[in-house]
């Protein structure tokens, strides 16, 4: 075999090794949503911050595979890294609010539907969540106001669960046994 048709079978098998990745990760979101019951839109926040971790190895596996010059390439990493820096540094919120948006998916218990309080001294904020999604938490209090919050305050801030009603949890699983 020569070098190009081991690089074509290493290509190959990286775009399959992709293509189970995609198939197994959504499989594996999909089948913990239901678990958990929550809201497709969460999912699809988490799917796609899945693809792209996928898509970026497997750009970077094929950049290896390919022998692209590796020189030229630290220039242009460097100098898209330096951009991307400086557009982040600026906005660094957008990103604690992804992750933030992760955290609240995979490890906090508020649902949509679910009747909160934030705990905050400067404010009562008492409500249901109306929506979560990859940046703003969204409630409706009590008085009729509708409260947008980003994620990343919503995690620095403490919740207490008042009413764990979420149309969600209904016919899905049912976790008042373990209460």
């Amino acid at each position: 075999m020569n070098t190009l048709q081991i690089q074509l079978l290493l290509s190959l098998g990286i775009f399959l090794i992709a293509g189970l990745g995609i198939y197994f990760s959504k499989k594996a979101i999909h089948n913990y949503t239901i678990i958990k019951s929550i809201e497709i839109n969460r999912r699809k926040v988490i799917v796609n911050l899945s693809l792209f971790i996928i898509y970026a190895l497997s750009i970077i596996l094929l950049s290896i595979i390919w022998a692209i010059d590796f020189k030229q390439l630290t220039v242009l990493f460097s100098s898209v890294f330096a951009i991307l820096g400086i557009a982040l540094f600026a906005q660094w919120s957008i990103f604690s609010n992804l992750t933030a948006s992760v955290v609240l998916f995979f490890y906090h218990p508020v649902r949509i539907g679910d009747k909160i309080r934030i705990l905050d001294n400067s404010f009562e904020w008492v409500g249901r969540v109306t929506d979560m999604t990859g940046f703003y938490f969204f409630m409706k209090t009590e008085k009729g106001e509708n409260i947008t919050l980003p994620n990343n305050l919503v995690i620095q801030k403490g919740i207490e669960i008042l009413e764990a009603k979420s149309s969600i949890n209904a016919g899905f699983f049912d976790d008042s046994e373990f209460e």
